[in-house]
């Protein structure tokens, strides 16, 4: 098998990934995204999901190969220059199913956006956001005083949902994780573990006063009035991983870590 004339290459602005990009140019020819069976990204876990949400927007989604140039790079392979044809032959591909938020802002605006791995809601300010939390079709907390909540998939339960000591769901669990931060009220929940064909929705109490603002990964919408949030079965993303560092396999070993 050999990479040239199939896959595009895609690197962070960083100067460790550029020269990488370089590195492998010198290696191989690459096509534009359009025309790729696959995408090459080099970079960190930031990178992954920007180049990801990016193929969404362009309608363009292809299988991804990351190699890690960043900091964590739980979503990356380790970075090699050589060998890359026969990596590609053997890597072991993994669905992800993102999430689509749709939140109302106080100002009658509506914004759609889809989640790898989670979608936050956050206070503005230096008081708490108060939030009534619907799951399907019951409203399950009529009011959650927080810092925040998060919805996170499988994919994302050991990034920012598992700091703020959310349960890590394996790949295939078909579970979402429903997530305070910092809960104030009610003083002992720590958050829900629910099938991923759930609905879920926060309304905003006292919006004004308390103003709370929604991310959708990296996209943030302040000042919302109304979040709805469910799984966008019409989208699917392939990951594609070294068979010694697959994905779910790394999301198994974050439950031994200390």
């Amino acid at each position: 098998m050999t990479i040239d004339g199939k896959y595009a290459l895609v690197a962070s602005p960083t100067d460790e990934a550029q020269a990488a990009d370089a590195q492998l140019r010198e290696l191989h020819e690459f096509v534009d995204l359009k025309d790729a069976e696959c995408v090459i990204a080099l970079g960190g876990d930031g990178f992954m999901l920007q180049t990801l949400h990016q193929m969404l927007a362009d309608n363009q989604i292809k299988p991804i190969f990351g190699m890690n140039l960043g900091t964590v790079g739980f979503l990356m392979n380790e970075w090699r220059p050589h060998g890359l044809e026969e990596r590609l032959s053997k890597a072991k591909t993994f669905s992800v199913t993102p999430l689509r938020m749709d939140a109302v802002t106080v100002d009658g605006d509506t914004v759609t956006s889809p989640a790898i791995n989670e979608v936050s809601l956050l206070r503005e300010t230096r008081q708490t956001a108060k939030l009534e939390v619907t799951a399907g079709e019951n409203v399950v907390i009529e009011e959650l005083v927080c810092d925040g909540v998060i919805v996170a998939t499988p994919a994302g339960s050991t990034a920012y949902n598992l700091s703020a000591r959310g349960p890590i769901l394996p790949m295939g669990s078909n579970l979402l994780a429903l997530t305070p931060i910092s809960p104030f009220r009610p003083r002992r929940w720590r958050g829900a573990i629910l099938p991923d064909k759930t609905r879920i929705a926060f309304r905003v109490l006292e919006p004004l006063k308390r103003p709370v603002s929604a991310v959708a990964d990296q996209r943030e919408v302040r000042d919302v009035a109304t979040v709805e949030v469910r799984l966008d079965t019409s989208l699917t993303l392939s990951l594609m991983f070294d068979p010694e560092h697959a994905l779910d396999e790394r999301i198994a070993r974050e439950q031994f870590i200390a």
